[in-house]
């Protein structure tokens, strides 16, 4: 049986700290619907209305094109252990650029990792918790590192010259936002 919730609870944010990946959905009002899985230790909350995950370069940045299209965003969080458990935050998502206001009063909140993007804020309008009795128990193994890697590998320059060709316009070929520096 599914319940809303107007907030976060302590053992809503306790259930979240604990996971190890989550899931972000977004659309814009035409294209694609994408749903990506985030790992890493990104995920933050700021208080019972508001969280913010660390968004890392990747091969597209479909999340930013969507948010600054329509703004609506589905965060979830998978139980994969053995008491069962799923948790949807629906929300309104806003990015906070590197070098941004937002960015530069949170981003100590995260740990420093190569690659990053921007942090991506929802802002909670409500959130769903249901039984999740479907989805397997499986365990954590390891983190990858491949993304870590590559980043570190490339540089900082190379980070950057990436996102210009990659990270700038959605695959549906909305502008995403992202401003890279020259510098």
């Amino acid at each position: 049986m599914a319940d809303f919730f107007d907030q976060l609870s302590p053992e809503h944010i306790a259930f979240i700290e604990r996971q190890p990946m989550f899931f972000v959905a977004t659309a814009a009002s035409s294209g694609r619907i994408n749903v990506s899985p985030k790992g890493y230790d990104t995920f933050r909350v700021i208080d019972p209305k508001t969280c913010a995950y660390l968004d890392l370069t990747g091969s597209g940045n479909e999340t930013a094109a969507h948010l600054k299209h329509d703004g609506r965003i589905t965060v979830m969080f998978n139980s994969f252990e053995k008491k069962p458990l799923i948790m949807r935050l629906y929300g309104h998502g806003r990015v906070a650029a590197a070098g941004s206001d937002a960015f530069a009063v949170h981003i100590g909140k995260f740990p420093e990792i190569a690659g990053v993007r921007q942090l991506i804020f929802i802002d909670i309008d409500n959130l769903q918790t249901s039984c999740g009795y479907a989805v397997p128990q499986m365990e954590m193994v390891q983190e990858r590192p491949i993304l870590k890697q590559g980043a570190q590998a490339k540089g900082q320059e190379g980070v950057r010259e990436y996102q210009r060709q990659k990270n700038m316009v959605s695959i549906d070929g909305f502008e995403t936002g992202l401003v890279v520096p020259d510098e």
